[in-house]
């Protein structure tokens, strides 16, 4: 079973969020995607060891594996892709926690292009297809999403930051 992009996207919202409990369908509007996309990636992510079954439609992702993921495997397996100067959703050293941290002139930073975007820059593809909308209702699940896009484009120096701060994003949303 080959893991697909959104899977990611699945894994890191339920990571931002460890208290709160999720149905299939709770997840999939969240994140613009059906309860059936929801659950196959939920399957995906089991099968390749992302994440553990507790019980009947109760599971987790097992942090460990997945931040090894996100650090070392993430940017070869669905390398971003760079595009034209567009509107969009700030991510990678343009967004939190990054931004501030690397110096760049204005209109230097990715975004995801978005006609909801709050910035101009260089288009980055998303991780998936719905991750900039589910990212603007989501500051947590944006850090993450920022994070493994800095991981997956950026420079020596923003992706060396990215792997000091990502551990400690995936912290931070275990706390209570």
């Amino acid at each position: 079973m080959e893991l697909k992009p959104q899977d990611l996207l699945v894994l890191f919202k339920v990571a931002a969020h460890p208290q709160q409990r999720w149905t299939y369908a709770a997840l999939g509007e969240a994140l613009s995607m059906s309860a059936s996309e929801v659950h196959a990636s939920v399957k995906r992510a089991v099968a390749a060891g992302l994440a553990v079954v507790r019980g009947r439609g109760d599971w987790s992702p097992v942090r460990p594996a997945l931040l090894e993921f996100a650090l070392h495997g993430v940017r070869y397996v669905w390398p971003a892709m760079p595009g034209p100067v567009k509107r969009g959703v700030p991510t990678g050293f343009g967004a939190e926690p990054l931004v501030g941290k690397i110096t760049a002139a204005p209109g230097e930073a990715p975004v995801w292009a978005h006609a909801s975007g709050s910035a101009r820059g260089p288009s980055l593809s998303p991780i998936y297809r719905t991750a900039p909308l589910a990212a603007l209702a989501d500051p947590a699940l944006h850090r993450l999403l920022a994070l493994q896009d800095a991981l997956r484009s950026g420079r020596a120096r923003e992706r060396a930051l990215a792997a000091q701060l990502l551990p400690k994003e995936l912290e931070a949303a275990d706390a209570p």
